[in-house]
């Protein structure tokens, strides 16, 4: 099988080039660029090498470099931003910082005729991020796109099949970052597209039956996608040994936990227990209004309800969660700048009663994940439902959490969803959602004034949620929302749509 080496300098995108690589159905694997040696690579056997961007500058002696002699081993490298001016200052061009050239968002490119651009029109979108730039390429090296302040965009030595790019390819608002990367795995590095989800699947259970052989395992079920998919994989793996644990934490979507319960309890067999354990998290919630303090309290709730269910079934060795890359990467692991924690990374308490923690999807975006959910053989609905926080509806609610407002944000929340479901465009959004704002405003419902909450409703679109766009939902889809939700929730007088793209927001609001 033909693979693609991601070499990691620590930038918010690596894992999202490792996706988009697998999308082509070509196999990638991230190395952090300190763990792996030119002779490793080598003996390996990678088809071609991607060097991730960072946040670093390469003249900095603190920053992350490699061995000049990566270059010289005949495999193709494709250097992006941090990555190609990497590649700039071990050949011998010269890098320096942008001043007044730094270049953020959507920049035009003017593209050379060059088997990387192949299918690409000479004038095109990409999405820049970048202080520094390749001020002088090195020697053996052509300059092969530009922008109108980025004089070195792109660069290349066809002889040796090195590659340079400033932009990023890999998110969606380079408009024909795909075909560029499609032009490297394929035509530079001459791979074949033999990798596909089911060899995720089937790997993945082989792996797991090895690795967890004897050992009583407890899964935290959140009843999200992502943990039930962990779930039907860990229970094809390893059987009667799997205990799902569901912790209803009162916290959950309208008709949410008995749904969860149904399919995966009886469908699928799964030795399922069902925690109700509303009261035990609102408790704990009381008073509290910071975002991180509630994503912190509930990630360490959810582990100490574990343990309390272990110690009630004996001896328990593993604890398996749902996390997925993306977590990780908001969580601020390796030199990821911290965006927001998530219970299942950044939540977790120091302590824990379990020898080791599995997470058998934290190499997957969502798009992945539903595609081995589909593999397992999950239903449609669940496998497609909507993303949920592992929080809930905690940090859908700005400020105090308490039961009030979760039952206002729970019906809110129904009804946008059904109108959503109604006008036919489930499929038009990625994620759509209400959230509970702190803000009360005046208003007026008959002849009284009123004095309620505003809910916001959000939808965006997006094929990977590192990047997202806000959705145009129709104005009569909108209209007919705030109608049924102000007329059917008491406490409710307004409602307003978010218009923000991520960045510079985040998809949910805490």
């Amino acid at each position: 099988m033909d693979k693609i080496l991601v070499l990691d300098f620590g930038g918010q995108y690596n894992q999202l080039i490792a996706r988009r690589v697998r999308a082509e159905h070509v196999y990638a694997e991230i190395k952090p660029f300190n763990k792996i040696t030119p002779l490793e690579i080598k003996e390996e056997g990678y088809k071609g090498i991607i060097f991730t961007g960072g946040p670093n500058s390469v003249y900095d002696p603190s920053s992350p470099h490699y061995d000049p002699a990566v270059l010289d081993l005949g495999i193709p490298i494709l250097g992006i931003c941090y990555g190609a001016q990497l590649i700039a200052w071990m050949a011998g061009g010269e890098i320096a910082s942008a001043e007044m050239g730094s270049e953020y968002g959507k920049i035009t490119l003017y593209t050379s005729n060059n088997i990387l651009f192949d299918g690409i029109p000479s004038e095109s979108i990409c999405w820049m991020s970048h202080n520094d730039f390749i001020k002088t390429p090195p020697e053996g090296f052509s300059v092969i796109a530009h922008t109108d302040k980025c004089p070195c965009a792109a660069m290349c030595d066809e002889s040796r099949k090195l590659y340079g790019v400033q932009f990023h390819p890999e998110v969606t608002h380079t408009v024909y970052g795909k075909q560029m990367l499609r032009n490297f795995i394929f035509s530079i590095c001459g791979c074949k597209a033999d990798w596909k989800a089911e060899n995720f699947v089937e790997n993945s259970i082989e792996y797991y039956k090895a690795r967890l052989a004897g050992k009583k395992v407890l899964l935290a079920l959140s009843g999200g996608v992502d943990s039930s998919v962990a779930a039907v994989l860990l229970n094809r793996a390893i059987g009667e040994n799997l205990i799902c644990v569901f912790v209803d934490h009162g916290l959950l979507r309208k008709g949410e936990g008995d749904y969860v319960e149904n399919t995966l309890g009886r469908q699928f067999g799964i030795n399922l227990i069902r925690v109700n354990a509303e009261e035990r998290f609102l408790s704990k919630l009381s008073g509290v209004i910071d975002p991180e303090k509630k994503r912190k309290i509930i990630g360490e709730e959810f582990i100490r309800v574990f343990e309390d269910e272990a110690k009630k079934l004996g001896k328990i060795d593993v604890l398996v969660q749902g996390t997925i890359y993306p977590d990780v990467i908001e969580s601020g692991k390796g030199d990821s700048a911290v965006i927001k924690s998530h219970h299942n990374v950044g939540g977790l308490p120091d302590v824990i009663a379990f020898e080791e923690i599995v997470e058998p999807l934290r190499d997957l975006f969502k798009d992945e994940v539903r595609q081995v959910g589909i593999q397992l053989g999950i239903p449609h609905e669940l496998v497609w439902r909507q993303p949920f926080p592992g929080p809930g509806l905690a940090v859908r609610i700005i400020g105090e959490v308490t039961k009030e407002k979760l039952d206002i944000l729970r019906e809110s929340d129904a009804i946008f969803r059904e109108e959503i479901v109604k006008a036919g465009l489930e499929n038009a959004a990625s994620q759509y959602f209400a959230v509970l704002t702190n803000l009360q405003s005046v208003g007026v419902m008959g002849d009284a004034r009123t004095y309620g909450y505003t809910i916001a409703l959000r939808a965006v679109t997006t094929d990977d949620f590192m990047t997202a766009e806000w959705t145009r939902l129709p104005h009569d889809v909108l209209e007919k929302a705030s109608s049924r939700i102000t007329n059917e929730i008491k406490g409710i007088n307004r409602v307003v749509y978010d218009i923000t793209s991520k960045p510079p927001a985040t998809v949910e609001w805490e």
